[in-house]
């Protein structure tokens, strides 16, 4: 029996500031779902896993959004993964198709947040993040700054001060995502702005300005993955997209050990591996990839990315910014065409969905204005810290 696995069905709400958006997360998970099933053709009946990604909710808003779509008594699983709650999601969906335990299974991901900078719910308990920052704290003094920006912009720090980047190559990266959103109807902001006013932008921890950092976000994101049996049934094999590789990886010795510093800390080395292992199941090298949505919560995430998952050498994805190859014209990838988390959104339980809707849209050339010419080959990298990295390799499917 086949262990193939396609996207055939993808579906998203533009993703707004919190408190802006109409309705509630039931609503907005009940527009992406039914819009990745129009999208699919079929009806949710045919759905038998559902996976339900958030990060701030009760314990059982996993059903609460997926009883919108349909109540057929089958299993439903609430995932949590920190940033990395979508492509979790999607990642359990996918193991499901692909071990033969559901031929049609849903990755559905919501989210409703808080305006502000991101901290912790439970102060009663030990902080999940407690052994990240205690290491990194003793690299790098603690400073009164937002602790997210704070430990990414410990990394760009640590890039710059180790290989000779800028603060103006984290700079680009921001007025290049933003650049590319002004053709995403589905994203948080849509402005361009200039090089100088990324730079001149609110200073949130040096050297991210407030226009290089993700905004927090109300949306979700729906993925339908299927077997190759259901696929051949329903005659999709034009429309659906494979995922050729996909692998999740969580901390390693690095991220904690004495060769650790502010990148590995942040999830360098998690990234790293799981593209290798994703690369190596699709059967592709960091090269080959045409386009990518890469998890740039910050600008000095994505070029620190840029080497993790094999776009650059170490050391070098400052240079790629040089020869701004990651933006349409380059030498590719291009990277981050919906605008990237830093413009398009992050509600976390649906970014990693969105990213794959954005790539599917991308190999099966109806992108828009957004579209990546002939592209053939993409790349999806989520990270959360605390952590999980899942990175996926996704490929038009052929009979």
């Amino acid at each position: 029996m086949s262990n193939r696995t396609f996207v055939i069905g993808v579906g998203m709400t533009k993703f707004d500031k919190p408190g802006t958006k109409d309705g509630d997360y039931p609503d907005w998970a009940k527009e992406a779902g039914q819009a990745a099933l129009a999208d699919a053709g079929i009806g949710y009946d045919k759905i038998q896993r559902a996976f339900a990604g958030y990060c701030y909710g009760d314990s059982t808003a996993g059903q609460r959004a997926v009883y919108t779509l349909g109540v057929t008594g089958i299993p439903v699983v609430n995932v949590n993964n920190n940033c990395s709650t979508g492509s979790s999601a999607l990642y359990l969906a996918r193991e499901a198709v692909k071990f033969g335990m559901a031929d049609c299974a849903l990755a559905l991901g919501f989210e409703k947040m808080e305006r502000g900078s991101l901290g912790m719910k439970f102060p009663d308990r030990v902080n999940p993040m407690d052994k990240h920052m205690i290491r990194m704290s003793e690299l790098r003094a603690p400073e009164e700054t937002p602790f997210a920006p704070q430990m990414f912009g410990n990394a760009g720090r640590d890039h710059m001060q180790k290989y000779g980047s800028t603060a103006e190559h984290f700079a680009w990266i921001g007025w290049k995502n933003h650049k590319h959103s002004v053709n995403n109807p589905y994203a948080q902001f849509q402005d361009e702005y200039t090089l100088d006013q990324i730079k001149e932008s609110r200073m949130i921890h040096d050297p991210l300005t407030k226009l290089q950092c993700s905004p927090t976000s109300d949306g979700s994101a729906a993925v339908i993955v299927a077997s190759e049996r259901f696929v051949d049934e329903h005659g999709l094999w034009e429309h659906a997209v494979e995922i050729a590789g996909q692998a999740m990886v969580t901390d390693l010795s690095s991220t904690f050990d004495e060769t650790a510093d502010c990148m590995t800390i942040c999830g360098a080395d998690m990234s790293r591996a799981a593209a290798r292992q994703a690369y190596e199941e699709a059967q592709i090298e960091g090269k080959d990839a045409d386009v990518c949505e890469l998890h740039d919560c910050f600008s000095a995430n994505e070029l620190i990315t840029y080497e993790a998952l094999g776009f650059a050498a170490e050391g070098e994805g400052h240079k790629l910014v040089d020869a701004e190859a990651t933006t349409y014209g380059g030498s590719g990838p291009v990277v981050n065409p919906s605008g990237g988390l830093i413009s398009k959104g992050h509600p976390l339980g649906a970014t990693g969905l969105a990213q794959c809707s954005e790539l599917t849209w991308q190999l099966r050339g109806t992108a828009d204005k957004r579209q990546v010419a002939g592209a053939k080959t993409a790349v999806q990298h989520n990270i959360g810290l605390g952590g999980a990295a899942v990175v996926t390799v996704y490929k038009p499917a052929a009979a």
